[in-house]
């Protein structure tokens, strides 16, 4: 699952809102259609599969190939003549006459990553045996960027960091910025947040398949966007064609629990650092054995807890930090997984850093727009999806985080401490359970910092009719279209896509 760290820079444009922010009624949705049922979808809900969006150039700086359009969808699918969203879509159209297959639609995770631009990233990205087939569509979930964005007020301390890690001292101060949060959040969204959840987004997905008059959808999703494929495809399976499935999450423990993933799956991918650096002991000299390299890595995030280091390496993002065992640890989490010897190095430069002055606490004032949007729709999905698996009182965030302190020494505390959902209004009907026999292709990394092999692992036996891919030595978020994919990975998925057939076994590639 893609991470919220720092809020973008860029601003998107708002959608006008009537009554409740982010929000049209229906008397203003520009839908066409009768009032009789299709095999398709409820006669209720014709007027939104029956729209004919008005298509248009997105903007001047790209193809005019690239065309959006917008579409009306229900706020609650079971009141479908009460308030409405407003959702941006777009498409480009690559298939060659002949030989289309449908449409490819794409979600690039978060949640919080827009995904208008998808048809973009596609058009570089696929083969061009895929595009062929496709033409390529994406979307703004709702809640996000252009689709009747929420809107928080936070600041940018409410925006950057997303997780704390657990101390004593702070706990009390931890809980009172995670309820300051829901709070702001709620006050501002309170008619809306109970229905910014993937369930609905999925269903989002249906009424653009129906508006393409596609009978069938074919779906690319990349992290979080795994978890909202695999929700279409309990939902919708008569209507899920070929789905591709890169880097996925546990689809039954969405919520806290694809948080908590972070830190199980960190510690396996430390040790394996660890013994990848004790071999190049000459080039780093962080130990020439794995738990000498362990041992000095601890012996710095204690150093800098105690004393924070001013940081004036290379890495543009912590140019003059001053940085806290904590920071360390959050920081270069990622790196283990990722880049081990850029990690190792960074780790180098830090035993020579000098020590510093904490930085003053501040909250740096109001958060952009695109961050105060991001962040506020990361929790409204993460805390709405499965309201069950948040504790609602923070002595069981501080006893978990306790635990998970001594379990998981690097990342437990971060993955189990207090967040906003302890508090976020619960959402508006339980947690999707996968189980389902629809084809489907996972394709998974051996070492990945948001999504970690277990994830994969579990969505693929979520999924019956799926078959896995899995790249063993493979590093990073993300492995179709990524450069350096081993080309076993690439041509599985290329055959399911342009094919429709799924291998006969399970795929293992080497990176």
């Amino acid at each position: 699952m893609h991470t919220v760290h720092k809020a973008a820079l860029a601003a998107v444009g708002l959608l006008a809102s009537l009554c409740v922010p982010g929000v049209t009624h229906t008397a203003q949705a520009t839908a066409a259609g009768t009032a009789t049922a299709t095999p398709d979808h409820p006669a209720a809900l014709t007027r939104y599969y029956d729209q004919r969006p008005a298509w248009h150039r997105c903007d001047k700086h790209h193809t005019v190939a690239y065309q959006c359009a917008h579409i009306t969808v229900p706020l609650d699918y079971n009141r479908p003549t009460g308030p409405t969203l407003r959702l941006k879509i777009s498409r480009i159209r690559t298939s060659t006459p002949g030989r289309r297959h449908g449409v490819l639609l794409s979600d690039p995770g978060g949640p919080g990553a827009p995904g208008l631009d998808e048809p973009l990233r596609m058009k570089a990205d696929l083969s061009k045996i895929v595009k062929e087939r496709y033409d390529l569509v994406g979307f703004d979930p709702r809640g996000l960027a252009t689709s009747s964005p929420l809107h928080c007020g936070l600041t940018w301390g409410e925006v950057s960091p997303m997780l704390h890690p657990y101390r004593a001292a702070t706990f009390a101060k931890d809980t009172a910025r995670a309820r300051d949060i829901a709070a702001k959040c709620t006050a501002r969204n309170s008619a809306v947040l109970p229905y910014i959840n993937t369930r609905n987004t999925a269903r989002d997905m249906d009424v653009i398949r129906g508006v393409l008059g596609e009978k069938k959808i074919s779906y690319f999703g990349l992290s979080y966007g795994t978890y909202l494929g695999a929700v279409y495809t309990q939902l919708f399976p008569e209507r899920s064609d070929r789905v591709v499935l890169d880097s996925a999450v546990d689809p039954n423990h969405f919520g806290r629990g694809a948080m908590q993933a972070w830190a199980t799956g960190t510690e396996p991918a430390f040790r394996d650092w660890s013994r990848l650096i004790a071999r190049r002991d000459g080039t780093y000299h962080l130990g020439d054995t794995a738990a000498k390299v362990r041992d000095t890595f601890r012996r710095l995030v204690t150093r800098a807890d105690r004393t924070p280091l001013l940081y004036e390496g290379k890495d543009v993002e912590h140019q003059g930090m001053t940085l806290t065992g904590a920071d360390i640890r959050d920081w270069l989490r990622e790196e283990f997984f990722n880049a081990p010897y850029q990690a190792a190095r960074e780790i180098v430069t830090l035993r020579k850093s000098e020590t510093a002055r904490p930085d003053p606490s501040s909250d740096g004032g109001r958060a952009a727009s695109v961050g105060d949007n991001t962040t506020g729709l990361l929790w409204a999905v993460l805390c709405g999806d499965n309201s069950a698996t948040w504790p609602r009182d923070p002595a069981t965030y501080r006893s978990d985080a306790r635990r998970d302190s001594a379990r998981y020494p690097l990342y437990g505390d971060f993955a189990a401490n207090i967040t906003p959902c302890a508090f976020w209004p619960r959402g508006s009907e339980p947690a999707t359970h996968v189980d389902n026999t629809v084809g489907a292709l996972v394709v998974q990394n051996q070492w990945d910092s948001q999504t970690p092999l277990t994830e994969g692992l579990a969505m693929h036996r979520a999924l019956h009719g799926s078959r896995l891919v899995y790249v063993r030595g493979g590093r990073g978020h993300g492995v179709y279209g990524i450069p350096g994919t081993p080309a076993c990975a690439t041509r599985a998925v290329d055959a399911y896509l342009v094919g429709g057939r799924l291998p006969a076994h399970d795929v293992t590639c080497h990176a």
